[in-house]
């Protein structure tokens, strides 16, 4: 089986080569990362320690907020173990690199053995956690023969792709068998895990660590922001936009600003390689512009604030009396609302949030977000900013909602002590033998 899904994955990554180098060309994307990417061990983590290791995988930007509290606790708890931690999108390693430091941070290999075993060799992990839903077969194979407990933390089996897991259910739950733990978000969660193939005996409810994600200190660019936007306002901060959603995102703030000329919008489109594309489409619907990256501190009133860099989008929703929280007026499944819940701010998310399909029903429930079909969005945005008390209860009851949920890291770190412990019996009773 596995040799079939490596001659299979390698034809599809020859299919695919030419995106690929066309993503290199254009956008600079995978170029610095290909050399670790197809195994070549960073010196940093080449370098030979006596530390066992725990090894943390973490996709991209949601995955490595989720598992941040989680990391850094295991650090600390942990102090003769070496954690790291490997993501596979660029946007994913910046923000790693930032939060646990350069020197803990590579990015994943492909799941191909060559690209794998170098890594394996080099950190000699005793746990492996993976964030969500990372069923790469040769990787959970390779990790499991290397020795390696291996738990699924904060999973996840999303809508999406539920069907596609159980159309292969035959085959997937062999691989899983590599898992020791997996550690659901919820109990819908659980169940389609165990539908999946995962044996039940090694399926927990951990809940989901987004709750948990720990806040970070203010950067200076907040207070920079405050400064330059004394005199403006209302501020409509619209966070991991996707294409199609800008162009009725600025209709809606058009008719904002007909009402409230020094209002501003603070736009985060959610990929980096569509800052350009953004821009031009600010422009040409005759707003003006300021890129984050060239801006000098001028005052701002009555335009759109691009944010055109990368890790301040969770901070910036500070400066909101209004968030919109983007890839959900298109079906994209969403984006993660509990940034701005952080900060006590009124929440709005399209109908597509299946990616947060749990956080959006605690928050929907409790009246603590407002989901609006894209007809409704200028409406209920005028509403919000003409309705101060309306405003400030949505906010109140979104910081309120996201503290009741909190607790995940806690029960995820007793579950992975357990493990741990298991993992060092098992390596006594290899030596006695």
């Amino acid at each position: 089986m596995y040799l079939l899904y490596s001659a299979l994955l390698a034809a599809g990554l020859l299919l695919t080569l030419p995106y690929w180098l066309l993503q290199m060309a254009r956008h600079g994307k995978y170029y610095a990362s290909l050399a670790q990417r197809l195994g070549r061990v960073p010196e940093h983590l080449a370098e030979e320690v006596s530390q066992p290791t725990i090894w943390i995988h973490a996709v991209s930007v949601g995955e490595v907020q989720a598992v941040s509290g989680l990391a850094l606790e295991l650090k600390r708890r942990y102090e003769q173990h070496r954690v790291v931690v490997s993501t596979t999108t660029d946007t994913g390693q910046a923000l790693a690199r930032n939060r646990f430091g350069p020197e803990s941070v590579f990015y994943f290999p492909m799941d191909f053995a060559f690209a794998l075993r170098p890594y394996l060799r080099a950190l000699r992990p005793e746990l492996i956690v993976i964030a969500e839903t990372e069923f790469w077969p040769n990787f959970l194979r390779l990790a499991q023969a290397s020795g390696a407990r291996v738990a699924v933390a904060n999973a996840r089996i999303s809508d999406r792709s539920w069907p596609r897991y159980r159309r292969f259910r035959f085959l997937l739950a062999r691989v899983l068998e590599a898992v020791n733990l997996f550690l659901a978000q919820s109990d819908e969660d659980a169940r389609r895990l165990q539908d999946i193939g995962a044996d039940a005996g090694r399926v927990q409810v951990g809940g989901n660590l987004k709750f948990d994600i720990p806040a970070l200190p203010q950067p200076a660019i907040v207070d920079q922001l405050r400064t330059a936007l004394d005199g403006a306002g209302p501020v409509l901060v619209c966070g991991s936009t996707v294409e199609g959603e800008e162009p009725m995102l600025l209709q809606a703030f058009q008719a904002i600003l007909s009402s409230h000329s020094n209002a501003v919008l603070i736009l985060a489109p959610r990929h980096p390689e569509r800052f350009g594309e953004v821009a031009h489409i600010v422009e040409s619907n005759s707003l003006r512009v300021w890129r984050r990256s060239s801006w000098t501190n001028e005052p701002l009133t009555g335009g759109v604030l691009l944010i055109d860099t990368i890790g301040e989008l969770s901070a910036l929703y500070a400066l909101a009396d209004v968030a919109f929280v983007g890839g959900s007026l298109v079906a994209r499944g969403g984006h993660n609302i509990l940034e701005p819940a952080q900060h006590g701010v009124a929440i709005v998310v399209g109908p597509h949030t299946e990616n947060f399909r749990d956080i959006v029903e605690a928050f929907a429930h409790r009246n603590a977000v407002r989901i609006v079909t894209p007809g409704e969005l200028t409406t209920v945005l005028a509403e919000l900013i003409a309705n101060d008390r309306e405003r400030a209860e949505l906010g109140r009851r979104a910081a309120e909602t996201l503290r009741m949920n909190m607790g995940a890291t806690a029960r995820t770190l007793a579950a992975l002590r357990n493990l741990l412990q298991a993992d060092s019996v098992t390596a006594s009773a290899r030596t006695l033998r």
